[in-house]
């Protein structure tokens, strides 16, 4: 998910308190709250409560080993003070970083998920109950994720989840056997900065990646396979950028079972000044069957789309989008043609 500098504040910016030790290194704590009024209409307009409100704490550590490397650790407390990740990253210079991860949807393939130029959020992160089925990757699992040093714009990423479906451990513990006929899940992703030394091509991202998961001990269920390619360009005020991810399930049943997924996006945005940003995003996902030709499988092409426009004033953002999606969670019934609105002010801390 690529934002704009300028409107880039979060629930998880400022600072509200800082302890430090001699040895142990420095623990910091930031914090947030997040405030929206909902609004929809169409086919399936019911609002009731439309006042909603987030807030969100993270707790950071940073210590620095005697040859040098760094390491620290990020946990999340979001909405209604619910526990959300514990991330453990170790920096060994130009050995490159190492990051334990309880599965926070930040590495792997599943952070190349939707990387589109935006002002505030995904146009299907906005309330509307889409369904979409993204790529994911290990992104949901405990992981462990490599990241190469950066070479001439290039970094290579490596990840490996252990046991796909499984939840969070604690330490000298194991989850079991818990999604039985599920195995491990491997994603590689490559970033390419390829500026080539011109200023012109600075801002241009090309990314793309893989991932493959472990399916076993079900004959109707092969391997899970995942992919995605893109390009995110920024030229002045100006961010474009345009991305095509899919999804095999692994589903071999002839009846009603899910084939893949295919989605397609774009997005731009602009910043008119260092406060005000306006963006256009727009997604295609289509979903196949097994079997199209059985009754009721037909393709189904679901369509996002969504205006939004953020200014920051200090340590306050105001955001608004305008929101549009056809045949959500796959469904061709007009209920499933939905409409929003959103007005949301952020204050960090």
């Amino acid at each position: 998910m690529n934002k704009l500098t300028k409107v880039g504040l979060s629930a998880l910016c400022g600072s509200l308190a800082a302890v430090s030790s001699a040895n142990a290194g420095e623990m910091t704590v930031t914090g947030g709250v997040d405030m929206s009024w909902y609004s929809a209409d169409g086919n399936s307009s019911t609002t009731g409560n439309p006042i909603g409100m987030g807030s969100n704490l993270t707790f950071k550590g940073a210590g620095e080993l005697d040859n040098g490397w760094t390491y620290g650790i990020t946990l999340a407390m979001l909405n209604q003070d619910a526990f959300s990740s514990t991330a453990v990253n170790l920096d060994m210079g130009g050995f490159g970083k190492i990051n334990f991860n309880s599965g926070d949807s930040g590495n792997g393939i599943d952070a190349m998920d939707d990387k589109m130029p935006t002002a505030w959020e995904e146009p299907w992160g906005m309330g509307l109950g889409t369904g979409i089925q993204m790529v994911s990757g290990v992104g949901t699992n405990s992981n462990v994720q490599y990241t190469t040093p950066t070479v001439l714009g290039t970094t290579l990423v490596a990840a490996v989840a252990p046991d796909a479906g499984s939840g969070d451990v604690n330490d000298k513990g194991s989850s079991g056997n818990t999604f039985a006929g599920t195995g491990d899940v491997k994603d590689v992703t490559l970033n390419i900065n390829p500026s080539f030394g011109t200023e012109i091509l600075s801002g241009l991202n090309v990314y793309a990646g893989v991932s493959a998961t472990e399916h076993y001990s079900n004959a109707s269920l092969n391997d899970r396979y995942e992919g995605v390619g893109g390009i995110v360009f920024d030229i002045g005020p100006i961010s474009l950028g345009y991305a095509k991810t899919g999804v095999s399930t692994g589903k071999t049943d002839t009846g009603t079972d899910v084939d893949y997924y295919k989605n397609n996006m774009y997005g731009v945005a602009f910043n008119i000044n260092d406060d005000l940003s306006v963006s256009y995003g727009f997604q295609d996902s289509v979903q196949g069957y097994v079997n199209p030709g059985a009754p009721g499988t037909a393709e189904v092409d679901m369509e996002v789309e969504s205006y939004q426009v953020a200014y920051t004033w200090g340590g306050a953002s105001i955001r608004y989008a305008q929101s549009e999606v056809s045949n959500s969670a796959y469904q061709t019934a007009d209920v499933y043609d939905k409409e929003a609105r959103v007005v949301s002010v952020s204050l960090a801390f």
